[in-house]
Order: structure tokens, then sequence, then C-alpha cells
């Protein structure tokens, strides 16, 4: 589908080429005031901001043809995440284009505050050679306090060990066996404040996490420690640091990113053992280049309606290798499904047997109850509502998963409302199947066209259909029967090149032997 993607901060221009060359278009628009951003969302599928724009709930709720909102970087604290699932548009990051920059810009932080570079280098340049005044100290034997061993703060970890820091970390969602195969002991953070010589913040900006850098905590500090910040503003208090700083309970501080950007005044800027910059932990031309790069391809796969990587607001992890395969088998299987029923079953059971059970399947389940509702819903269905829609319309869902399968490596079986359908993947190319409709046994691939008729096992039943089928003018693409496991009943499922109407279904369902017909057109 051709979108219009409203692109409101600079990004590298190959992930603007990226989102033309599929075909969107492309609207850069830098600067927009509130007003204008209201009046601009209205028509845009998609929109891609940077730390500048805020995206709100009035915002969200403007967007008429709002798909999907992309935030070039990590922090989301200016989109409103929760109005955003509420309206089930997708919110997308690009969490791995800046990590190397942010970690390298830590260390560089770190270094200047230990060696009182740009002071020193401030001085000589005003004309004052002033060796005594900016003595430093050294790294090695020194001990980092890691808040947050996430993805950045792994990489500060690396990088410190080799300096010959001493690492401790507060993370309560980090194994203690995962931060010793990091040479990182785990503390409670006032333990970590009060033997830590630097400590350097890694988390995202939450409730929970504002201003947990503050007079509180830091009255447990060392008079030597220095405080580094390249995360969030906001997450340490400033003014608590430069009381702390003047009053000498610490040593000083090297902040990046501040309560309210953009800032040219705060109490950090008058004092001589701080170092600051503004907001520069991404602001290389690598992590620029990346982060367009991969918020296009994040949009490009949110407007194709696929699987999205880095969908912070999708009930799902990244599907491994084994399972990625399986998921628009998945949401074809949930939208034939759909088919069979004449209204929605109040339990909808979907098993995921072989080798795939023994994986997360959460994003698959997604798919299957995506591919379900997308076939009767008159309202847009994302990854990021389907679940939220299931629950509105009264359907349970409940995933079984096991590592056994009778006739296939792999199977995904959907059951409910007294009716079933199971598929798989066959083949080195790993083409989809159809293996069984309502305990009938088929082999067929799925289709945007299909008809599924139970008849009598009786010879003549599948001629009188065809012809039927060919009187109408409609060509049928393939055709497969199945019987039953009790060898009562047979079943036929027919692909068919067009549409099929609704009076070719009571042709059907009038012919002598035909007992039910399900009409599936999956593009309509």
């Amino acid at each position: 589908m051709m979108a219009r993607v409203l692109i409101t901060e600079k990004i590298a221009d190959g992930g603007i080429e990226r989102l033309r060359e599929a075909g969107h278009i492309v609207d850069v628009k830098l600067g927009l005031s509130e007003d204008a951003l209201l009046s601009e969302i209205k028509s845009a599928d998609a929109v891609i901001i940077r730390s500048a724009t805020t995206i709100s709930k009035e915002v969200i709720e403007n967007g008429e043809n709002l798909i999907v909102i992309g935030r070039a970087g990590i922090g989301l604290d200016n989109v409103d995440v929760s109005a955003a699932t509420e309206q089930g548009v997708m919110v997308v990051n690009a969490p791995k284009s800046n990590i190397l920059s942010a970690a390298e810009h830590t260390i560089a932080l770190m270094l200047a505050q230990a060696r009182n570079i740009p002071q020193a280098n401030s001085a000589l340049k005003s004309g004052r050679w002033e060796r005594n005044e900016w003595t430093g100290v050294e790294l090695s034997d020194k001990t980092l306090g890691i808040i947050g061993l996430g993805r950045i703060g792994k990489l500060v970890a690396q990088r410190a060990l080799s300096f010959g820091m001493n690492l401790v970390a507060y993370d309560p969602f980090v194994a203690i066996e995962r931060a010793r195969q990091l040479s990182v002991e785990l503390l409670p953070l006032k333990e970590l404040v009060e033997v830590s010589d630097f400590i350097t913040v890694h988390v995202a900006k939450t409730p929970e996490t504002h201003n947990l850098i503050n007079a509180e905590i830091l009255a447990h500090a060392k008079p030597n420690l220095r405080v580094i910040n390249v995360a969030r503003g906001g997450i340490v208090n400033e003014t608590d640091v430069a009381e702390a700083i003047k009053s000498g309970k610490i040593a000083g501080a090297a902040i990046d990113v501040f309560e309210n950007e953009p800032v040219i005044d705060s109490p950090l800027f008058s004092i001589p053992q701080v170092v600051v910059t503004p907001h520069l932990g991404a602001s290389t031309a690598e992590a620029q280049d990346k982060a367009g790069e991969s918020i296009a391809e994040q949009i490009e796969l949110a407007l194709l309606g696929e699987f999205v990587p880095y969908a912070v607001n999708v009930a799902a992890t990244e599907a491994a290798e084994t399972v990625r395969p399986f998921l628009p088998l998945a949401e074809q299987l949930g939208a034939i499904f759909s088919g069979l029923l004449s209204a929605l079953p109040e339990i909808v059971e979907i098993e995921f047997a072989g080798e795939i059970g023994g994986y997360d399947n959460k994003i698959t389940e997604l798919c299957v109850v995506k591919g379900l509702l997308t076939a009767i819903s008159d309202q847009p269905i994302s990854y990021v509502n389907a679940l939220d829609v299931a629950n509105e319309q009264g359907v349970q869902i409940r995933s079984v998963t096991t590592t056994s399968s009778a006739d296939y490596v792999n199977t995904v079986t959907i059951r409910g409302g007294g009716h079933a359908i199971a598929g798989t993947l066959v083949g080195l190319k790993g083409e989809a199947r159809i293996v069984m409709v309502d305990d009938h046994t088929v082999d067929m691939p799925p289709s945007t066209h299909m008809i599924i008729l139970r008849n009598d096992d009786r010879p003549g039943v599948i001629g009188k259909v065809g012809t039927a089928l060919g009187e109408a003018g409609i060509n049928i693409v393939d055709m497969n029967v199945g019987r039953s496991k009790d060898g009562l009943g047979a079943l036929m499922v027919i692909s068919t090149h067009d549409s099929v109407s609704n009076d070719v279904a009571e042709l059907l369902i009038a012919t002598d032997g035909v007992t039910r017909c399900s009409i599936l057109n999956l593009d309509t």
C-alpha cells in the first residue's frame, strides 16, 4: 500500500529514500508548531520523530489514518504510548541505533570529568596556564556503579573493564549469573552508591526512575563520587546534584541530558566540577545513519502489516528464527478459520506443536488473532490491539505448546466453535499448507479465495460441484478432497482465481450431496 509518512525531525537521507523507494509519500516538515502538527497528522499513516516532537494523546486522536509512530532513537518519554495502544497505533523505536555512541559518550564524559579536560581546555584557550588547578584522578582501581545493565550498560561495563575498574551494578531484572559473566557484582541501589567512585545511569525514564538520583540517595555517597548521566533528563535531579557538589558531599558530575530541553540555564552550569554536553549521546554520524535506516525499516514493516521487531507496545518478543517463517501462515490460518465460523466462539484454542513448540510463540498467537479478526471486523486490527479487540468481543484466546507433532515436524492448529484448521510449512522452500479442516485430512496451499464444502462421501458429488462452478464462470485453481478420520462424510477445499459471490454459495449448497458451504474472500 502507498502511505503518507510525516517526518517532523531530521533523520538520515538513507531512511527517507528507503521509504520513497517503497512507494510511500514522504513529507519532511521540520519544526512544526503544535497546531501545525495536529493538522498534518490528520492525513498521515505514519509519523517519524526524534526527541523534540511530542506525540500527545490529542495528536494521536487527530491521526485518523495513523498506523505507526516511529521514534528514531531509544527514549519514548515524548510519546503517549498508552494512548497509542488504546487507538491500536503501533509505536516503534530504534533501540540498537545509538547504543554504541551512547556508551562511548559515557566513557568520554567519565574521562573528561576525571581529568577536568573541558575546564583545562577553556583556561588555556583563555590565556591561563593552570597546570596545578586541574589535577584529576585515574580510573584504574576505581569502582564504577552502573545503574541499568541493559544494552548500553553492558557496553559501558565492557569498556570500563579495560581501564581496570571494579564494576558493581543495580538492575533488578538481571540475573546474578549473567552479571557475573560481565564481571559485575549486583548490589541494591543504596549499597552501590556507598561503594562507588563513579556512577553512570542507563535506565529508561519512567515514573519509578524519575529523580532516582536525588539528595536522599546522594547522602550515602563517598565525597569523591562523580555522577554521569547519558540516559534521560530527570533521572538525575539536577538541583540535588548541584547542591551535593557545592557542599562537598560528592566530587562532581558529567551530564548530557536535562529535565527540560533545550536548556541554557541549569544550577549545574556555574559549577567548575561539572562537565555538560547538549544531549550528544547519539550525535555521531554513524548513529544518525543507523537510526534513520532502522526506523525506516520498522515503519515499512508496520505499513505492510507485518511483524515489527522493535514495536514497544506489542505484547510479544521478537520471533526466533525457527518461528519467524510461521508468522504469515498463522495469520492466513486465522483468516481462513474465520470463514468456517457462523459466530465468534467464546474460546479459541491455538496449538503450536513440534519444534516451534519449544519456542516463545506469543507473536505467532498474535498473528492468528490478527488474521481471525481482520477477516470479520469493521475496525483496523493490528498486532497492538488484536488481543484487546478479541477480549472486547468476548473471545478468550488460549495457547498451548507441545514439542511433539503426530504427522508433521511442526503444526499450527486452531480450534473453536466446533471447527478446526491446521497448517504447516513443507519442503526446502517452507511452502504453506493447510493439512486439516474440521478434522478432515487435506493437503492444500492457503489462498485468497477459497471454498470449503462438507459433502456426502459418494460418487458424483465432486463432478456436480465442478460443473456448478464452471457454469457460474468460476475458475478452479486447486482442489483437495479430505476424508474424516472416522470415514463418515468428506470435505472439499477449493481454491479459485476470483472471489466467489453469495449467489454461487447458495448454488453450491443446493447441489445434491453438499451439506455445508463456507466462502472465503480474504481480499475484501
